[in-house]
């Protein structure tokens, strides 16, 4: 706890904050504003500085790997990239957020969190056409910029001035036709040699992550080591229930035992992804393996991983009984992991430890990454 408190106040100095202003809303960067320096790391390994964007207009981009918003308009930005970066725009993404600050429960919609690491797999992942630049480390350069939410963009002039701060356009709903395309009338006009007919918008999306504003999630973190943990029996006939899926809940299921040292260690995987999408239609369901006797034995380790999702332990004498209820086709080695859809069909499903970038991938692929895909 002091090296965050150090780290807090090294941040605020850095960037010249008094105590008033610690507590002040970040303001956008007003129009005519000279484009403010920065020298941050990229994706690709590289550090970039505004110079090194040196085309007649330059649009940067603050926006991040998990906000629905912003990933709904990832494939526009990539379209309009591609268009206009032949046209003399340059182009560069900045991601504003510190990872600290986001919480497991902001993540529904996503399979990443915004630190450089996983900004890698995104681009890798969506084949980005630009630069991706990370902030989160200092946040300095989007103190200067003033981002409102993400995504939000600047776009500069030949002689790097201000001329438009908003919103790509006027929907976040990718499925929707927006009726106002604000960055590409922007653009056109630039290029036609006129000014930005309108050159403020309000943006939406997710709000900023700032380090100073994560007291919060030390409140949620409470919350949740005192959400009650139980372990209930299952029989056979009750687990074939389990994965026929009935409900309207995309479900997880893992088997596991204490005495199975893989499920131990991955074990805290699944709570974390329980605490992502558990808002969602998404539940997380465990089945230990142990012997019904060894219960109370389950039920401490399942309280100290804090895992308050549902939580069974099989009632039966005969494990190959399990098995077949589980799955015809699994052999029967700890871990096993199912993910089932509404109505039984098994989505995803892991014979041994999981990959859980490779398992959120496949929860948010059946849940969807937008708003619009509830």
């Amino acid at each position: 706890m002091k090296s965050y408190y150090l780290f807090l106040l090294t941040f605020i100095l850095s960037v010249g904050l008094t105590a008033q202003d610690y507590s002040k809303k970040v303001d956008p960067l007003p129009i005519g504003s000279q484009a403010p320096d920065f020298s941050l790391p990229a994706t690709d390994g590289n550090t970039y500085s505004l110079a090194d964007f040196k085309k007649k207009y330059l649009a940067v981009v603050f926006t991040c790997n998990h906000c629905p918003t912003a990933q709904a308009y990832e494939k526009k930005l990539i379209s309009i990239v591609d268009k206009y970066s032949k046209k003399g725009v340059d182009f560069v993404a900045i991601s504003p957020n510190d990872p600290n600050a986001v919480s497991l429960s902001e993540l529904g919609y996503s399979d990443l969190s915004d630190d450089l690491e996983d900004m890698k797999l995104r681009v890798k992942e969506m084949s980005y056409n630009f630069t991706y630049l990370y902030d989160g480390a200092s946040q300095q350069t989007s103190l200067k910029y003033g981002p409102a939410a993400t995504p939000h963009v600047f776009v500069f002039d030949q002689d790097r001035k201000l001329v438009y701060s908003g919103r790509i356009d006027d929907t976040e709903n990718p499925y929707v036709t927006p009726r106002t395309t604000d960055l590409i009338n922007t653009l056109d006009e630039l290029l036609a040699g006129k000014q930005p007919t309108t050159p403020t918008t309000k943006t939406f999306g997710c709000s900023i992550k700032w380090a100073w504003k994560n007291d919060w999630l030390a409140k949620e973190r409470e919350g949740w080591s005192k959400e009650e943990v139980t372990i209930q029996p299952i029989s056979v006939p009750e687990v074939s229930d389990l994965v026929k899926n009935t409900s309207d809940k995309l479900r997880l299921i893992n088997i596991w035992a204490t005495w199975c040292g893989p499920c131990v260690q991955e074990f805290p995987d699944f709570v974390d992804i329980n605490r992502m999408y558990r808002g969602r239609d998404f539940e997380f369901v465990s089945i230990s393996g142990d012997k019904l006797s060894k219960q109370q034995k389950a039920l401490e380790f399942l309280t100290k991983k804090e895992a308050s999702n549902t939580n069974y332990i099989y009632s039966g004498e005969n494990m190959y009984d399990l098995i077949e209820a589980v799955d015809p086709n699994w052999q029967g080695a700890l871990p096993y992991t199912l993910l089932v859809a509404p109505g039984g069909k098994v989505i995803y499903k892991v014979d041994g430890t999981i990959d859980p970038y490779e398992l959120k991938k496949a929860i948010v692929g059946y849940l969807g990454r937008f708003y619009a895909d509830n």
